[in-house]
């Protein structure tokens, strides 16, 4: 208590990583649950758009839940990015004010993500070493063009689903996502990032 008022609780980055794993699992029944009798390709091709859209707003959350957490749970960690002294106890809503501006919180693949969170760690924080882990890279990357091409389906992002995935032709991330089990594998390894994240992190 300080001046008779309650502090603002800490912000729970291991209670996020545990729901981002939850909706994870729901993603996969949600594909594996998934039955069609009628035109199977076509709609098994849908059915992983929707589920790499639905991944990825899971992954956008908690990026945003783990800088809100970073900020909220030390405010000296970016007092030292910017130079500004802020008090000692902030709640949720000012960190993730001072996250996005007040704007809508997006960020490009794994070099953007990886951009966004030196904006409010130091070097050494476990937030930017998790997500520089380069076991995490294609799958980051991959995460976000897919999303993209599944969502606008642009020849622009068609062009950048082609590259982060290394292919020639691809007439839509959901049809290249259902082979080979790879939509199973990059939630592998978005598992396994936010399982560091629930190890790393104070709270």
């Amino acid at each position: 208590m300080e001046g008779g008022h309650a502090l603002p609780k800490k912000k729970s980055v291991k209670r996020s990583a545990e729901k981002f794993l939850t909706e994870t699992e729901n993603v996969r029944r949600f594909v594996e649950g998934a039955s069609f009798r009628e035109a199977p390709d076509t709609f098994e091709s849908w059915t992983h758009d929707l589920a790499v859209i639905r991944a990825y707003a899971a992954f956008e959350n908690l990026m945003l839940d783990a800088l809100v957490g970073a900020v909220n749970n030390n405010t000296e960690t970016i007092s030292s990015i910017l130079g500004v002294k802020f008090p000692r106890h902030l709640t949720d809503k000012v960190c993730e004010y001072l996250v996005t501006g007040g704007d809508y919180f997006d960020f490009k693949g794994r070099d953007g993500l990886i951009k966004l969170v030196r904006k409010f760690v130091p070097r050494d924080h476990y937030l930017l070493r998790i997500t520089r882990n380069k076991s995490y890279r294609d799958s980051l990357d991959r995460l976000s063009s897919m999303r993209n091409f599944a969502a606008h389906r642009s020849e622009q992002a068609k062009a950048a689903a082609l590259k982060a995935a290394n292919q020639e032709r691809m007439s839509s991330a959901g049809a290249w996502l259902k082979k080979h089990n790879r939509l199973g594998h990059m939630l592998d390894d978005l598992e396994r990032l936010a399982e560091e994240l629930k190890q790393e992190a104070p709270y």
